[in-house]
């Protein structure tokens, strides 16, 4: 299954390169020495520094792009509030222009797109829009030849490096996401902590619940890079965890994004008496799936939706009461403690949620944490190197270690940073929208629980 998945990112990767390959390098900038400044003078140079962001605004990953381009937006506002970015070779600061493109969920079109902020806008950096492994590795790919530093969010660490691995790396692409059972390494920051994968999100659940159930556990996912990654890592865990796993010999409840009818999978199910659901999915490909699960009379006490349930766009798309108690990765709330999640200026976590609120007049979108908090990594490399220098810059995301919005980043030997995960689930409310996120299970101190776990599924 390994090969299967490493295949189908190579025929990505391969279409990707063909057309990556056929623009021309944009030629280097001259550099020319300067003098020092005074501390006083600031120097001639570019009066501001302009930052790409590919984001997929419309299509299947939309719930995904429009949180992160808020993140990326809010981001610059607040860094221009502060005057800019300051940057020493001209002993001032610049402001930031954000230049952003809607991939349209394409990872072909994510690549050229790069290509295109880069050759025709001229950009100096770019930002990487989250929830599409094949368009992040188009992006990093267009970043590499053109040897233009990119920080984005690439989802899950084992489908990153099923991308990675194949091309030898990408030098000048930095990620943040989380990792799915790979534990970390010795000499890793979160080494031996509690709460970095979803792996132990899931057996933290299990200890909690699965005492209270047959351990019977139906498994799904989506027939794409990150459904795959996770459907080749997660179910042997599981059973490893002591629950009886339906089917994965036979791969019962993968199927392709395009797959419309799901009876033959929830009748096995159904018949097996699973009270326990575990998958990641397409959340149009989800809404499918639970859908008909209802329909048919299969409600499982507990039931795990990796990435189909992270958005409310998304979730609400599914109709009536589908999404009620339905959880998943919690990959960022307003419930993160200021003190150890900063923002910009005077910018918290809960005034970060309110300002998305008031703007969007919907309950959270966890994209707009991590996309922020690429945003001031980046803007935090620039400043610390000092001028915008694309090698000196690389140079400096290599050496990151900071707190942002969403806690601590720092960079492994795989350019890939681990962010905190907890597990949440979506509630009926009174507000003007129906569904709200609660953070039900944070094994943080510097994230709050929110509510209690809505176990069994009250349908």
């Amino acid at each position: 299954m390994k090969k299967i998945l490493i295949i189908m990112l190579m025929i990505v990767l391969v279409s990707i390169l063909v057309l990556v390959g056929c623009a021309k390098p944009a030629p280097s900038p001259t550099q020319t020495s300067t003098p020092s400044p005074s501390p006083t003078t600031p120097l001639a140079g570019p009066t501001e520094i302009v930052i790409g962001a590919t984001n997929s605004l419309t299509g299947n990953l939309s719930g995904f792009g429009q949180g992160m381009a808020f993140g990326h937006q809010s981001a610059v506002e607040d860094i221009n509030k502060q005057g800019g970015i300051f940057i020493k070779e001209y002993n001032r600061k610049l402001p930031v222009r954000l230049v952003m493109l809607d991939d349209q969920s394409d990872p072909i079109k994510a690549g050229t797109l790069v290509e295109s902020l880069i050759l025709q806008d001229k950009v100096n950096f770019l930002l990487i829009g989250g929830g599409n492994p094949p368009g992040y590795a188009a992006a990093a790919i267009a970043a590499q030849k053109y040897k233009t530093p990119a920080v984005g969010d690439d989802g899950p660490y084992e489908s990153n490096r099923a991308m990675w691995e194949p091309v030898g790396g990408w030098k000048y692409s930095w990620t943040t996401g989380f990792h799915i059972a790979v534990p970390a390494s010795p000499g890793d920051w979160w080494y031996n902590k509690p709460g970095y994968t979803i792996m132990d999100m899931a057996a933290t659940l299990i200890n909690q619940f699965g005492v209270q159930t047959n351990k019977k556990t139906a498994i799904f996912a989506s027939d794409e890079p990150d459904g795959r990654a996770w459907y080749n890592s997660f179910p042997n865990a599981l059973k490893e965890m002591g629950l009886e796993v339906v089917g994965y010999d036979k791969e019962l409840g993968i199927a392709p994004p395009n797959t419309q009818d799901f009876t033959a999978t929830i009748k096995q199910w159904k018949d097996n008496n699973c009270e326990l659901m575990f998958g990641n999915a397409l959340a149009p490909w989800f809404g499918n799936l639970w859908r008909q699960s209802q329909e048919l009379g299969f409600k499982p006490k507990l039931v795990y939706a990796g990435r189909a349930a992270l958005f409310y766009t998304d979730i609400n798309a599914w109709g009536g009461d589908l999404p009620l108690g339905i959880g998943c990765e919690q990959l960022w709330s307003p419930s993160y403690d200021p003190k150890v999640c900063p923002g910009i200026g005077g910018t918290t976590p809960q005034s970060y949620y309110e300002r998305w609120t008031a703007a969007k007049n919907q309950p959270l979108n966890q994209g707009i944490g991590f996309a922020y908090a690429n945003s001031q990594v980046l803007f935090d490399a620039i400043e610390r190197a000092g001028t915008l220098d694309k090698e000196k810059v690389n140079e400096a995301l290599a050496k990151t270690d900071m707190l942002t919005i969403v806690n601590r980043v720092v960079f492994d030997k795989d350019h890939f940073a681990q962010i905190p995960i907890c597990w949440g689930q979506w509630f009926k409310t009174d507000k003007a929208y129906k569904w709200e996120w609660q953070t039900v299970l944070s094994r943080h101190d510097f994230i709050a629980e929110t509510a209690k776990p809505l176990f069994p599924i009250p349908y």
